[in-house]
Formats: C-alpha cells, structure tokens, sequence
C-alpha cells in the first residue's frame, strides 16, 4: 500500500509545474483536494475555482463551495451558465453529460483567457476513467482541460485519503452528481423539474437527519424513485412522512418507489450503443 504522504507529494510535485492555474471545482472531494493541491503547489495567489451556477447546481453546494474557497484564500469564481438553453442538454439524451460539460469548460477556457490562467483542471480520478459511460470526461479533454489525479493513477480511495490526511472538511463527503442526473433520459430538462427534485431530497434528507449518507430522488417520469442507504430503505418504505415530503415538494400524483442507493443506475436503460 502507497504511503498517502507520498501521494499527496507526487500530486503537489505534478500541480506545481501548472503554472497559473483554474480549477473547474464542484465542491466535491475530488475538485476540492485539485483545489487545495494546487494552493499549496503554487501559492493562493496563483489560483482560482470556477463554479458553474445554475438549476443543476444545489444551493447548499454553492454555499459549500464558497465557504471552501475562502477558507483556502482562493478567487472563486460562480459565472451564471445556460446549459438548459442547449438542444442536446435539454432534451436528455445519453449524451447529456456532454453537452453540460463542454458548456462548463467553454465557460473556464474564456474566464481563463480573461484572467491570465494558463491551465485548466478538473477532478477527474482515476476511477472516473474506468468507470464506463462518463461523456463529461470527453469533453473536457477536446477543450484541453488536465487531470492531476487520473494521470496520476489516484483513484477515489487516494484521493480521499490525501483529503484526510490534509484535513480537508470534505474528506468523507458523499458524491453528489448534478441534479440533471435524476431526470431519466429522455424527459425534457427544465429549471422546474430540477427545482422539485431538490426540494424533494432537501426535505427527505432533513426527516433522516445525520443517519442517512447517500440519497437520490430520481425523476422517472411516470413513477419517482427514492434511493437511500441500505440499511434506510425499510424505514424510508414504512414512513409516511417521507413519502408526503416528496409529494409536497412537487411530486404530488407520481408513483413513488424505495430503492438501496446506487450510483449511475440511470444508465441501466442504455444500449450498449449509446454507450
């Protein structure tokens, strides 16, 4: 077993020939130890987050982000973007994750343009690169974007490693992917549905408290599925209260199902051409 000493050296040594540099940032663990590396590597002064703002992006992760960044001595930088206003994000189809992020990286290339930055990263791992359908890391990669912790072989259990070994607040955070994600293909993306979803897991997330880590409300269409830890799933079946919280927040005729958390099980319905 690597020494996370060792990997997180191997990652301040890889960032600190970046030059100035734009961290395309989230607020996740991934974004925030390329954030926290490349602040140590070339100093505050020499580096920025961009953060995308827009109806996929939850409000408490904005806040998150933000308090992040500050805490680090960071610019942060949360320019307002339309990905609801392309075609090919709108309308939901296997690529969307594409579409999203090209409008994100086109957005960093001009801020970085503007600014002076030389380089473009994301917090793309290396379990991101092997685990299947991600047409966001594609592209990122036509619009030049690096990726210091997949050429770097770290996967997700380095890369929160090298968080906690740098007590990085968001060391054992869970992954939140973009409300978009809910919404299964296929079914229009609008500012409203991605609202109702939101409100929907904000309200199931406070009945649970602190007991609950992973948690998805996936817009079906026709039917609402709600995922949650698997030891959550007979509670959350049983309680009437959570399915009023999803009713309530938009929901209100729409079939509702409890299933154990997994992630990407949008992806099941793909071909393995739209793959």
């Amino acid at each position: 077993m690597v020494d996370v000493v060792v990997l997180s050296d191997e990652l301040l040594t890889e960032m600190a020939g970046y030059g100035r540099t734009l961290v395309a940032f989230s607020g996740g663990v991934d974004s925030s130890v390329v954030l926290a590396a490349a602040a140590r590597a070339l100093g505050p002064h020499k580096v920025a987050a961009v953060t995308a703002v827009s109806a996929s992006l939850p409000s408490a992760e904005l806040d998150a982000a933000r308090e992040f960044c500050a805490e680090l001595g960071v610019a942060h930088h949360t320019p307002a973007t339309s990905e609801l206003e392309v075609p090919g994000y709108r309308e939901n189809g296997p690529q969307r994750c594409y579409f999203c992020k090209s409008v994100l990286l086109d957005t960093a290339n001009a801020l970085a343009d503007h600014l002076g930055y030389s380089t473009i990263t994301t917090g793309t791992n290396a379990s991101d690169v092997v685990a299947g359908f991600r047409p966001g890391i594609r592209a990122a990669a036509e619009r030049g974007a690096r990726t210091p912790l997949a050429d770097l072989g770290l996967d997700k259990a380095a890369v929160r490693a090298i968080a906690r070994h740098w007590d990085l607040p968001v060391w054992d955070k869970p992954a939140a992917a973009c409300m978009a994600s809910r919404v299964a293909y296929g079914i229009e993306v609008t500012s409203a549905r991605l609202a109702r979803i939101e409100r929907a897991e904000t309200a199931v997330r406070e009945l649970f408290g602190g007991t609950v880590r992973d948690l998805r409300v996936r817009d079906l269409g026709d039917a609402v599925r709600l995922e949650v830890d698997p030891n959550l799933v007979e509670r959350a079946r049983g309680d009437q209260a959570v399915s009023a919280a999803i009713r309530e927040a938009g929901f209100a005729a729409t079939p509702i199902r409890v299933e154990v958390f997994r992630s990407g099980s949008m992806n099941d319905v793909l071909a393995a051409s739209d793959r």
